[in-house]
């Protein structure tokens, strides 16, 4: 009969004596948990969580920084590649002047170059027809003097200074012709 007045027992009580179940205990551990909960609750997990909120916040922070730091890194690169093109453009059109100036210098030297050489082949040419000139008049001095001694001495006579003159000029017009 215990087991039939057992099971004609209420099944919560049925279940609480066979587990040993102390409701002034239980009672008591039930109110001592939601102390700890609540204290647990506004001293360690709001404050583990506002750290978290905060580390969250930080890691977004940190996120928009990279990404903003990653548009300037971009920009950056963008206004170097700029500057290099704009700088070799530059050295470009410094090189070309380069080369004008020194083709307009070379020109120009050539031509001075050119031009002393035709001054100085001038003054040659004057030179030489000067000297030529000099060499023709001893010639023909050397020459007339020449006639009147070989002609003085065909002749056999001394020559005066007219007859000298006149067969001077005679050698002259026909070495000139």
């Amino acid at each position: 009969m215990t087991t039939l007045a057992a099971a004609a027992e209420n099944p919560l009580t049925q279940i609480t004596s066979e587990f040993g179940v102390n409701w002034g205990l239980f009672i008591s551990q039930l109110i001592a948990f939601s102390i700890v909960a609540v204290l647990l609750n506004k001293f360690a997990y709001k404050p583990v969580l506002e750290v978290l909120e905060q580390r969250k916040a930080k890691i977004a922070e940190g996120l928009e920084n990279a990404d903003k730091i990653k548009a300037e890194l971009e920009q950056a690169e963008s206004t170097r590649k700029e500057i290099i093109e704009k700088a070799n453009a530059q050295a470009n059109a410094l090189i070309e002047e380069a080369r004008v100036a020194s083709k307009k210098v070379r020109d120009t030297e050539t031509q001075k170059a050119i031009a002393s050489a035709e001054e100085i082949i001038t003054k040659a040419r004057h030179a030489t027809e000067a000297e030529h000139a000099k060499m023709l008049a001893e010639l023909r001095k050397e020459v007339g003097k020449l006639v009147v001694e070989t002609t003085s001495k065909v002749a056999g006579k001394v020559l005066t200074a007219d007859d000298q003159k006149r067969l001077i000029d005679e050698t002259n017009s026909q070495l000139a012709a």
